[in-house]
C-alpha cells in the first residue's frame, strides 16, 4: 500500500509542480527540478533557458509576495565526486548572468523593478526519478561586472 500512496504523491507533484522528462539530459532534468522546487515555494516560472547573443539564464520566476523578479541559476552535480554544485557559480559566470539579467530587463522595460540572483544546486546521481538532494540559496550572489545602466 505505501507503495501506491507515493505513486499518487510523485503523481499529483508532477501535475501540480511540473514534470521532469526522464529522457532529458542531467543538466536539463537539474533545471526541471529547479523549477518544480521554485513553483512549490510560491513563485511563478516565466522563463527558462533565456538566451540572447550574449548569455543564457536558466531560470526566470517572479517572486509575487516580495514583488522581486527571481534570476536562477542552476547548477547540476551528476557524480559521487566531492564539491559542491554551487561552487561553479564563479565570478566570471555571476558577470554573465549578471549582464543577462540587465538585457532581459532593459528588453522587458523593468529597469527598476526589485530582482535578486538564486543559486539551485542539484545533486542528481544515477538514473533516479528525482534529484538525490536539491538545495535553494536565495541572493545568492549580487550584480556582478560593471554596467551600463541607460
Amino acid at each position: 500500500m505505501h507503495w501506491l500512496v507515493k505513486r499518487v504523491r510523485d503523481r499529483y507533484v508532477e501535475i501540480r509542480f511540473g514534470a521532469i522528462d526522464q529522457t532529458a539530459s542531467v543538466g536539463k532534468r537539474g533545471e526541471q527540478a529547479a523549477a518544480r522546487l521554485l513553483r512549490q515555494k510560491g513563485l511563478v516560472v516565466v522563463a527558462e533557458s533565456e538566451s540572447d547573443r550574449g548569455g543564457e539564464i536558466d531560470l526566470i520566476a517572479i517572486d509575487r509576495k516580495k514583488k522581486t523578479i527571481v534570476f536562477v541559476e542552476v547548477k547540476t552535480h551528476s557524480t559521487t565526486k566531492p564539491g559542491h554544485p554551487a561552487e561553479r557559480v564563479d565570478a566570471e559566470k555571476q558577470g554573465r548572468v549578471s549582464r543577462a539579467a540587465l538585457r532581459y530587463l532593459k528588453r522587458k522595460k523593468l529597469l527598476g523593478v526589485t530582482a535578486r540572483f538564486d543559486v539551485i544546486a542539484v545533486w542528481w546521481h544515477g538514473d533516479g526519478q528525482s534529484p538525490n538532494k536539491i538545495e535553494h540559496y536565495e541572493s545568492a550572489f549580487e550584480v556582478a561586472g560593471e554596467f551600463q545602466m541607460f
